[in-house]
């Protein structure tokens, strides 16, 4: 029988998702998370076992994770998530997965890969639509282009709309909506700090950087020194953004994020299963080799489809488990590609097509 495995933040919008998942395939995930009553709700509706418990209390963390072979967070903001559950996962010799897109989050659990091999346990944040499919569309444009020091990445949604908890870190990594990597060095740039046209699969789109998880999975990926992450937004919405960057600073401070979290909590659900099923999510990557001075260098361009993003996370974060736990994955701290390999992506999109 397949080793047992937890799910942790099961009752909240994407962990539902992946919770239904896991039964849809013949998964018998433990259920946990803070919240006693919702994860026990849940659990009976889907017939699992669960538990409940605060991330806040390092010995109880590790007393029940001491039975499982692996957790699954769902449970965000990951900057405040990852951590208590990382350090248990290592003293218990548990593997662990998220589905964070955090940037600091991915550079701290990256980190930690000289231990996660002391202690025979595999790392993986970043299983879902953050990070999967862009670092699967990296190693591949890696793979066309080795000599490459620039990497474009881009992604577009068709239909849907965004969960309460992606919410919810957007607005905890206030005041910081700009990042990309210069010459291997994650640097914070203003928000909407460049824009361009970008020539998706489902036509041209206006699209901003923003401070997405592959500026710093990209690299530990490919090697590749110079990355930006681009999200197309109507122009309207680009100039709001901009407009924002005097103010961003009293955004960032706790009052005030804590009362945008709770509004977000209150007015915000998710996408339901008929908008997800209609959704899509286009994606775009470019690779571009050093240019001698008088003309461009060579360069590599990709597009790539996937199921609407909260859908591709439920998808992905389980396969991700099965495989880790049938043993694909050796000890270490890995990203998505790095761990199963470029073509992973077309293996989950073309599951999700035969599954509908």
């Amino acid at each position: 029988m397949t080793p047992p495995w937890m799910l942790y933040g099961a009752n909240g919008y994407t962990g539902r998702l992946v919770a239904e998942r896991a039964v849809e395939v013949g998964e018998e995930p433990v259920l946990a998370g803070r919240d006693g009553a919702a994860v026990a709700a849940l659990a009976e509706e889907l017939g699992l076992p669960w538990r409940a418990f605060p991330l806040s209390d390092p010995g109880s963390v590790r007393a029940n994770l001491i039975d499982v072979a692996a957790v699954l967070s769902c449970a965000g903001p990951f900057v405040h998530t990852s951590r208590p559950l990382v350090e248990a996962c290592l003293a218990t010799g548990t593997h662990y997965l998220d589905v964070t897109g955090e940037i600091p989050v991915f550079e701290a659990v990256l980190a930690r890969d000289a231990a996660a091999r002391r202690a025979g346990v595999a790392l993986l944040p970043g299983v879902g639509f953050d990070v999967v499919p862009t670092d699967c569309l990296a190693a591949k444009l890696a793979a066309a282009l080795p000599e490459a020091v620039e990497l474009e990445l881009a992604f577009a949604a068709v239909g849907g709309s965004w969960s309460r908890g992606t919410l919810k870190t957007v607005i905890e990594g206030l005041p910081h909506l700009g990042a990309v990597r210069r010459d291997g060095r994650i640097v914070a740039v203003p928000a909407a700090f460049d824009e361009k046209t970008i020539p998706f699969s489902c036509g041209p789109r206006r699209a901003v950087t923003i401070p997405w998880g592959d500026v710093s999975t990209a690299y530990h990926t490919t090697g590749i020194p110079n990355i930006r992450v681009y999200t197309a937004m109507p122009p309207r919405q680009i100039a709001w953004l901009r407009r924002l960057r005097p103010v961003l600073p009293w955004l960032g401070a706790r009052p005030l994020k804590r009362m945008l979290q709770e509004f977000v909590a209150v007015r915000v659900t998710g996408p339901d299963e008929t908008a997800r099923g209609s959704a899509r999510m286009c994606l775009w990557g470019r690779a571009a080799a050093a240019g001698p001075p008088e003309g461009d260098g060579a360069e590599v361009n990709l597009t790539l489809e996937t199921p609407e993003g909260y859908t591709f996370t439920a998808l992905s974060a389980v396969e991700c488990v099965r495989r880790l736990l049938a043993g694909a994955v050796a000890p270490g701290a890995w990203t998505p590609a790095r761990a199963f390999g470029a073509g992973f992506v077309d293996v989950l999109i073309e599951g999700a097509g035969q599954a509908a």
